[in-house]
This record gives structure tokens, C-alpha cells and sequence, in this order.
């Protein structure tokens, strides 16, 4: 069965390298068959801030509007905006999303943390009971593709950026993972803009050839649900106690006062 994949892309420049990426990945998936989906959040001038003109018509409480639980009765009713609900529409289409951006502050850009903060709402994204290895979307897959404005050396643990796998937790557990998501290891394009042009194109082509066989690789591993109790969402003991003769932490932000492991956000199966 042909996938279809959805592509959140978050740059100004169609001259950009991130453009090229973009266009790398709509090139290669579609040629092995799948449909591709692109959202161009800076053509479409997405909205980055969420607020309650997220929702059409009125608001249960106007007083002490809560955003969360205001766009979950949205959702349920079908009253979010029309730009989130295409966006959900999309979501739910897709056996794979890839967010390409530039690594701005260490983060993504505020259109890209807007369509984050605005389309995966209470309700359609996750609950109480439906996140992590348990979420709403552990059907699907997610990558983060991104250039870079230092060199990798600067991401180290001995960097001054630090070690790239702490940067990378907040987003691929905190996000992607909590909604469920199987997430790929990402794909780093380390300072597209201080190499080469030989060396951009290498990229591009290494790119090219992981695109080949993207749909069949395993995802990072994360810590599953029930390795936790259910009251205050603590490791159990005897998760604890079997991960005491390791070397390394469980994982980087659930180290357990150990070293922290290595790469375990950027490479599948460490």
C-alpha cells in the first residue's frame, strides 16, 4: 500500500538549503510511491500563537479561558479554527511526518513551535490515558530534518553548544514521543551555510539515499509507559533496580543520577 507522508516545512527562502531538502524528500518519496503533503508554514502564513480565536464561536469560560481544555471541547464539537483542522486532517492522513527547519536558538522556529502549540491539541494529540508508548499516534512515524548554524563539533558533550542528544530530548520525547509517535533519528545537516557548495551537495545526496529506504528503519527507543507507576509517573522499583548495573542512565532526561547514554537521540537501537 502506497504511504503518504506529510512534510511541516519552516523556511522563508524557496533558496534555501532547507528548501532543498524539501524538495530532495518530495523527489525521492514520490518516485517510490508515496503521496506527499506539504506544509509551507511561512507561504501559508501560519499563525504561531495560540489563542482563542483558535476556536469558532463562543468559549466555555471567557473569564479564565484555558486554552487546553477549551480547544478539546473545540475539537470535540468541531469548532476549531479552519487552519488547525486542516492541519489535524493532514495528521491523521499521514504514516509519516518529517518537520524540516533551521535550528533556531537551539529550538525550532516560532512558526514551527506555533504549529505544534495549536494543531496537536488535548483530545486529538493526547490525553490522560493516551500518550507515550500508549499515544494516540504509535500507528506513525516522525522525523526531525534540520540544518545547523555551528559545526557538529560544537554539539558535543564536550562542545560549547553541549551534547546534541540533550537539545534533541525536549523535542522527540516531550513532543513527538509523548503524542506517541515512532520517532526516527533525526537528520542533521551540520552548517549547510559555513561549508562548501561540494560539500552541501554531499548532504544532499547522502540525504537522497537515506530517503531510499526511510519508511523501513526502526525507531529511537524510548521508555515505555508501563515502566512507570500510574499515581506520580516514577520509574517502578524493579525498573530501577535492573538498570542499576548499568554504565549509563536509562535514558538522557531519565538518567537516574548516571552517565547519560550516547546518542541515544540520534541513532536508533543504542
Amino acid at each position: 500500500m502506497a504511504k503518504k507522508v506529510l512534510i511541516v516545512y519552516a523556511h522563508q527562502s524557496v533558496a534555501s538549503f532547507n528548501a532543498a531538502a524539501k524538495n530532495v524528500a518530495v523527489e525521492v518519496l514520490s518516485t517510490k510511491g508515496c503521496t506527499v503533503e506539504v506544509s509551507d508554514l511561512y507561504a501559508m502564513k501560519f499563525q504561531a500563537s495560540a489563542t482563542v480565536e483558535d476556536i469558532t464561536g463562543d468559549v466555555k469560560d471567557t473569564e479564565n479561558f484555558r486554552y487546553a481544555e477549551e480547544t478539546k471541547l473545540a475539537w470535540e464539537e468541531g469548532k476549531l479554527s479552519a487552519d488547525i483542522t486542516e492541519e489535524q486532517r493532514k495528521v491523521n492522513e499521514a504514516d509519516l511526518i518529517i518537520f524540516q527547519f533551521p535550528m533556531y536558538w537551539s529550538t525550532v522556529p516560532a512558526i514551527m513551535k506555533g504549529w505544534f502549540d495549536r494543531v496537536l491539541t488535548l483530545g486529538f494529540a493526547y490525553s490522560q490515558d493516551k500518550m507515550y508508548s500508549n499515544g494516540m499516534f504509535k500507528g506513525k512515524k516522525v522525523m526531525l530534518s534540520f540544518t545547523t548554524g555551528c559545526h557538529e563539533s560544537m554539539f558535543t558533550e564536550n562542545g560549547i553548544s553541549g551534547d546534541i542528544n540533550v537539545t534533541l530530548w525536549p523535542l522527540q520525547n516531550g513532543i513527538l514521543y509523548y503524542c506517541g509517535f515512532q520517532v526516527l533519528a533525526p537528520q542533521i545537516f551540520w552548517a549547510p551555510s559555513l561549508i562548501s557548495s561540494e560539500e552541501r551537495k554531499a548532504m544532499l545526496e547522502a540525504w537522497r539515499t537515506r530517503l531510499q529506504g526511510l519508511l523501513e528503519e526502526e525507531p529511537l527507543g524510548f521508555t515505555p509507559l508501563d515502566c512507570f507507576d500510574e499515581k506520580g509517573f516514577q520509574l517502578k522499583p524493579e525498573v530501577r533496580e535492573k538498570h542499576a548495573a548499568k554504565k549509563v542512565g536509562l535514558a538522557v532526561g531519565i538518567h537516574l543520577g548516571m552517565p547519560l547514554p550516547p546518542n541515544s537521540q540520534v541513532k536508533a537501537g543504542v
